[in-house]
């Protein structure tokens, strides 16, 4: 079985505007491609995970967030990464769906659909929920990026820090 990294896609992997339904907004966050490059590399799948009740919201519409989803993909593509899936969540915070992070369903979906190991995968977020979410799905390692310390998380700076931890993870290094 494979291992793979799962990441959130707001504040992770591009900057986040609150609600982006416009797909020329997508914008990279700084030293994201770096670490997602690493991590391809070192022979990770990654995945996006990424719970946006805008849609839920009437915000905007399904196709909305997948032409945001699809954006995001092409610009990583121009860069050589290659992403394996893109889940999302389109549900209300109270919907009690198993998918909206912190619930673990994305991440089991994405585990089950690719052939990932998720005791040897990784999550990587910018919020407590997407920290729990791997928790709960099963993964080893759960790393937040945040600009200050917070108890209980492996915080970094940003992707490539954050694959510097990972692939320096001591049973990664085999």
């Amino acid at each position: 079985m494979k291992r793979a990294v799962f990441l959130d896609r707001d504040g992770t992997i591009i900057v986040d505007k609150g609600y982006l339904a416009d797909p020329e907004g997508v914008e990279l966050l700084p030293r994201a491609v770096e670490g997602l490059r690493r991590f391809q590399a070192a022979g990770y799948d990654l995945l996006i995970v990424t719970n946006q009740s805008g849609v839920g919201r009437g915000y905007y519409s399904a196709a909305d967030a997948e032409a945001v989803n699809a954006r995001t993909v092409a610009l990583l593509a121009e860069s050589g990464i290659a992403i394996t899936e893109v889940l999302y969540c389109p549900h209300l915070p109270n919907a009690g769906c198993s998918c909206r992070k912190p619930a673990p369903g994305m991440l089991l979906e994405g585990a089950a659909r690719h052939g990932i190991d998720l005791e040897r995968s990784v999550m990587i977020g910018d919020t407590a929920t997407d920290i729990e979410a791997g928790r709960a799905a099963g993964c080893t390692l759960t790393l937040l990026i945040a600009a200050s310390p917070v108890p209980g998380a492996v915080v970094v700076a940003d992707l490539a820090q954050a694959a510097d931890y990972v692939i320096g993870y001591p049973e990664n290094s085999a």
